[in-house]
């Protein structure tokens, strides 16, 4: 009896010494785990873009290469990571507005002008931009485009304010050779005055497998159209923004497996109102309103990057400010109070801002 219990003492000693050192583990796996998931802090750094133009898209390539596009047919390419902006020359496009750029390679890009009827135009390079071709041009006086995105080198679909109450949604297949106006009976039915926000270039996104959306607003619209078989076909949800004449969505993204659409009133420029964030946990189909950043004013842009789940960092900003969510847009700090109205990441620790006055920042994670 007696060798047995203290056998069983035994045991029960080791099991709680077990039991004690796993606690210590956990306590330091947990410890271990934050420092590597902890959200990273950025530093701010204003780079010359030899312009006085006022920039509303940029599309980032790498770490090292990205452009940018405004007013005044200003397009700038940096393969320096932004130490030096070298501005590119469209001809005859000194009173276009690029709203919107798409880059492929540090060779490779396509420009969208916003503008009245001929003034809406897609353009492409694939020399560095030493030359451009113009691939489309709006043929409808009250037509006018506002942004565009692609899946691949091939495939791209652009959206522009609605003509004759029909959704204006156009389709490439061959990298913008050739574009294709998508057939009304394929859209959702336009609301009354139903268009987009030409800001940032944001309005429209694609995803992965054909997926795509597009955020809508104006006329007391606020909508997203989802596209799931590259832009064949599209379906329209109802958003909880707030509408008005200049109101509702003007940018969607993808973040944490959540769709984000953002957006806000541009009557109410210095109030911080609510109702400019919702998320989406089904691509787009329902929505429910989550909290908005700090700043006041619309929010004209968005840009997420994600590795492995890990320093998820996604940045709305506008004329009223910057900020960051690392929980997929659920919740928001301030990052910077400059006015910028579009943003892209060059790597999952770097991003660039773009806005009025030629104003580009580049922002770069610090480590923790």
């Amino acid at each position: 009896c007696r060798p047995r219990d203290r056998g069983t003492q035994g045991f029960a000693m080791m099991r709680h010494l077990y039991r004690a050192l796993a606690a210590i583990m956990a306590l330091g796996c947990i410890s271990c785990r934050a420092r590597v998931s902890a959200p990273p802090q950025f530093l701010k750094t204003i780079q010359k873009s030899g312009t006085s133009q006022r920039l509303q898209a940029i599309s980032a390539v790498s770490a090292k290469v990205a452009w940018a596009s405004g007013l005044g047919g200003s397009v700038l390419r940096t393969t320096d990571g932004g130490n030096t902006w070298i501005a590119l020359n469209v001809p005859k496009s000194h009173d276009l507005q690029f709203r919107d750029v798409h880059a492929f390679s540090a060779s490779s890009a396509l420009l969208l002008s916003a503008g009245d009827g001929a003034k809406s135009r897609i353009y492409r390079t694939d020399d560095g931009g030493a030359s451009w071709t113009q691939q489309y041009r709006v043929g409808a006086p009250q037509g006018f485009l506002n942004c565009f995105d692609f899946w691949d080198q091939d495939r791209g679909v652009a959206y522009g304010d609605s003509v004759a109450g029909v959704l204006f949604v156009l389709r490439t297949l061959d990298g913008g050779a050739t574009w294709h106006r998508v057939a009304p009976n394929a859209l959702p039915k336009a609301g009354p005055g139903e268009g987009g926000f030409a800001a940032s270039g944001g309005c429209v996104r694609v995803g992965a497998h054909g997926q795509a959306w597009i955020a809508t607003g104006a006329g007391g619209n606020a909508r997203v159209l989802r596209s799931v078989d590259w832009g064949e076909h599209w379906f329209a949800s109802d958003t909880p923004h707030k509408r008005g004449d200049a109101a509702g969505v003007m940018t969607v993204v993808r973040s944490r497996e959540k769709l984000v659409a953002l957006g806000g009133d541009l009557g109410q420029p210095d109030v911080a109102t609510n109702a400019r964030v919702a998320i989406s946990n089904d691509n787009g189909k329902t929505w429910r309103l989550v909290a908005s950043p700090e700043f006041p004013g619309a929010v004209y842009g968005a840009a997420t990057r994600e590795q492995n789940n890990e320093h998820s960092s996604l940045i709305a900003l506008g004329p009223g400010g910057v900020a960051i969510s690392h929980d997929g847009g659920s919740s928001w700090h301030a990052l910077d109070a400059g006015d910028f109205w579009a943003a892209s990441f060059g790597s999952v620790l770097r991003f660039w801002a773009v806005g009025p006055n030629g104003s580009i920042v580049r922002f770069d994670a610090r480590p923790n």
